[in-house]
Parts: structure tokens; C-alpha cells; sequence
């Protein structure tokens, strides 16, 4: 019950200060169940965080649900799901009540443009902390080169592209090239 407890506590704390969506808090999630709680290791973490990206739902929500299954099953992937989400849940349920009221408050206006910006370096250092970590593999730096100029020249052309191109992009050029290293291992194996 001490495990289940504290996979809620650490849930609903990251769930507390989750502005600004899933990749802003990647950096919350990987100091909280890495270098903290030494849950998973970073590479399981690199791993957990490419599913979540691509399987339907909040990254933040993906990773939680992986971590209490992982530490105790389906009862801990309930509680860590309930942890991350209520605090989000509270807050939008308590807006939702008195937004055109609350958004009339310059001090509240003001607190929302600061947290804009704190969003922005939240992403900045996740995706910092998360390239640096990367293993600097042919097959990833091809990828990640690959994606970086993909959206650099829509953004340079204003080409409206959806991120789930853009991933599936990658996915498909991460195993055309894995496969193409395959089969030079496999012919030299002949």
C-alpha cells in the first residue's frame, strides 16, 4: 500500500504543475521517475516517451499509466492515471465555472502569458536534455537530421504539415534504414 500511495502523491505532483501539455513535462516525468525514484532507467524512459508519442492520448498520461502498470500492475496503472490527471481535471472543472470572470483579472491574465513562457522553455529543455542522452547512432542522427529539416522547410515555405506526418515520417525512415543495415549484415554473413 506504501508503493500505491506514493505512485499516486508523485502523480498527482506532476499532475499539479503539468502546464503546457505532454512535452512540457517530459522533463518533470524524467526527473521524478528516473534520477528521483530510479523507477526505470533513461533508456527505458527514451523508449516509454516514443510509445506514448505515438499511441492516442496525453504523453503524460501514456507514461504515468506505464509506470504504475509496471510497478503494480493494473491497480497501479489506475492510481497513476487518477494521480496525473486529477489535479488537471480540478482546475479545468473550477475554470470552466468562472472563466469569463477569471479571465477578466489582469493579475491572472498576467500569471497565464508568464506560464506561456515557462512552456516554452520546458519544451526547449526536454528536447535539450533528450538529444543530448540520444545514442549518436548513423540510423538517429540520419533521422533526427532528416526531421529537423523536414520541419525547418515548412515552417521556412508556411507549409502546413501535421506532427503525425512528421512522425510517421521518422518511423518509416528509422526502418527503411534499419532494414538496409540488416541486409548489409546479413549479406556479409553469406
Amino acid at each position: 500500500m506504501k508503493l500505491i500511495l506514493l505512485i499516486f502523491l508523485s502523480m498527482l505532483k506532476i499532475g499539479c504543475f503539468a502546464f503546457g501539455g505532454g512535452y512540457a513535462i517530459i522533463a518533470l516525468l524524467e526527473r521524478e521517475f528516473i534520477s528521483r525514484r530510479h523507477w526505470i532507467d533513461h533508456d527505458e524512459f527514451m523508449d516509454v516517451v516514443a510509445i506514448a508519442e505515438s499511441t492516442p492520448g496525453p504523453i503524460a498520461i501514456n507514461v504515468a499509466t506505464y509506470i504504475g502498470y509496471k510497478l503494480k500492475g493494473l491497480f497501479g496503472a489506475t492510481v497513476a492515471t487518477v494521480g496525473i490527471c486529477l489535479p488537471s481535471f480540478v482546475l479545468m472543472y473550477l475554470v470552466s465555472l468562472f472563466y469569463d470572470r477569471f479571465m477578466e483579472i489582469a493579475l491572472v491574465a498576467a500569471a497565464f502569458r508568464g506560464i506561456q513562457i515557462c512552456v516554452v522553455y520546458l519544451i526547449a529543455s526536454a528536447g535539450l536534455k533528450m538529444l543530448k542522452k540520444m545514442k549518436k547512432t548513423p540510423r538517429n542522427i540520419a533521422v533526427f537530421s532528416v526531421t529537423c529539416l523536414g520541419m525547418i522547410l515548412c515552417t521556412l515555405f508556411e507549409i502546413r504539415i501535421s506532427s503525425v506526418w512528421f512522425i510517421l515520417a521518422a518511423g518509416l525512415l528509422s526502418l527503411a534504414i534499419f532494414l538496409a543495415g540488416s541486409g548489409k549484415k546479413g549479406g556479409a554473413k553469406k
